[in-house]
């Protein structure tokens, strides 16, 4: 049995989807604890940043529901470009200064 990965659904805030883990390693879960990305990456699972476990499935704890707000991607990118841009200022306003 192998992790499986729901296709993604969406409402007007997040994108969803659920990761389906073998049932062997239903052991390894915490009852009743959501888990850190660090702690679902132990288990195996493998998706972008930004994925957030947010809810515990009781009937079902191999089953585990994530989201994350739907303009994540966006939003890191534009984080990226600011501060390149910041960057690039930082090392003019240095050169100005160096040479004057």
């Amino acid at each position: 049995e192998s992790i499986s990965y729901s296709e993604k659904y969406f409402d007007d805030v997040y994108e969803y989807r659920h990761v389906i883990l073998p049932r062997d390693l239903v052991p390894m879960l915490q009852k009743d604890k959501l888990m850190t990305e660090m702690e679902w990456r132990m288990l195996g699972v493998q998706q972008s940043p930004g994925w957030v476990h947010y809810v515990i499935h009781r009937p079902e704890p191999h089953v585990l529901l994530f989201r994350r707000p739907l303009n994540y991607q966006q939003q890191v990118a534009q984080h990226q470009m600011a501060r390149q841009q910041m960057a690039q200022q930082q090392h003019h306003q240095q050169q100005h200064l160096l040479h004057h």
